[in-house]
């Protein structure tokens, strides 16, 4: 019978030894090609974030880091096939506000947990969402448009990435707080909503900076406000929606880098302390039009998480958007 002193020996043994094999492991990584899966399709803000973040990680490290797109059903596809990949840093997943903190309040069942199934990375940026009419629509301003939209209530159709999407529960959280009532339309993806909104199909619709901001400057959409508490640097003359009276108002959302839970600590921190170095580069913060550069440590990205989790079930609550099964 060994002692009691023998056993913690080899406790203590075992557990140096899987630090050592873990630690060991994350040295030598990356050694072998990282997916980076992402729920929306190619284009959308995430997408185009984690591959502006890819590019950087292969240079940073001389392994590819590539995007994997797998999207549908409000991301919810995408996530749970992360949530289910090996936990070996060799799957990553671009999370959002939409699959990371929306969802848990719409969905009254989700094939996973946002908490339990993933351990946080690194909070990448924040990404506002504008507020976009089309040329032709007749409102200039905010106080325009809900005058518009009060004469005609329900007869004025907005464009979403699909129902639960980041940019749905937006609209639905500023038609309750300014009282205005529109018909939602939704799409499989915002790139489908933005090429009908592009053709005058739908008048009116949220998404963020780098999908709308490069129409917005060509003439081909009118901005009328940006949905987050102060002005961007890459609209600063676009008024927000609480400065226009309706203090309060926030519509952001935003995308960080999880990993499947059980990923070594080692290679998450690596990875976390990577993604905050590819963030304070000069001049990259320039290749993200309509977004703010926000690089987090895992412990605080999981407060954010938690945060942001009970916000917006708040807001779906408040908005009046219906649970979904």
């Amino acid at each position: 019978m060994k002692r009691p002193g023998t056993i913690m020996r080899t406790v203590l043994a075992l557990g140096l030894m899987l630090l050592g094999t873990t630690l060991a492991a994350a040295e030598k990584y990356p050694d072998r090609p990282v997916k980076i899966i992402v729920a929306f399709q190619a284009g959308q803000a995430t997408d185009q974030a984690a591959r502006i973040f890819a590019q950087k990680l292969t240079e940073m490290y001389g392994q590819s880091f590539y995007v994997e797109n797998r999207p549908g059903a409000a991301s919810i596809i995408g996530t749970e096939i992360a949530a289910r990949a090996a936990p070996d840093g060799y799957t990553l997943f671009m999370g959002s506000s939409g699959s990371l903190a929306v969802n848990p309040g719409l969905y009254r069942k989700l094939p996973y947990d946002p908490i339990k199934d993933f351990v946080p990375i690194s909070r990448m940026l924040i990404v506002p969402f504008f507020l976009v009419v089309t040329p032709d629509f007749p409102a200039n301003n905010l106080s325009q448009l809900i005058a518009h939209l009060k004469t005609r209530p329900g007869e004025v159709d907005f464009a979403s990435a699909g129902n639960g999407a980041s940019n749905h529960l937006s609209m639905e959280l500023f038609m309750s707080s300014t009282g205005v009532r529109m018909a939602h339309i939704p799409y499989k993806s915002s790139p489908a909503a933005v090429t009908d909104l592009l053709g005058g199909r739908i008048p009116i619709m949220f998404d963020t900076g780098p999908v709308l901001l490069p129409y917005v400057k060509a003439g081909k959409l009118r901005a009328i406000a940006v949905g987050s508490t102060s002005r961007q640097s890459a609209a600063p003359d676009l008024p927000t929606v609480a400065e226009s009276g309706f203090p309060g108002f926030e519509a952001v959302g935003w995308a960080g880098l999880v990993a499947p839970a059980g990923t070594p600590k080692a290679i998450v921190d690596q990875l976390s302390a990577a993604v905050r170095k590819i963030a304070s580069e000069p001049g990259f913060r320039d290749k993200l039009i309509g977004a703010e550069l926000q690089a987090t440590t895992p412990e605080e990205f999981a407060d954010y998480i938690r945060s942001e989790g009970r916000k917006w079930a708040q807001v779906v609550k408040q908005s009046g958007a219906q649970m979904l099964d």
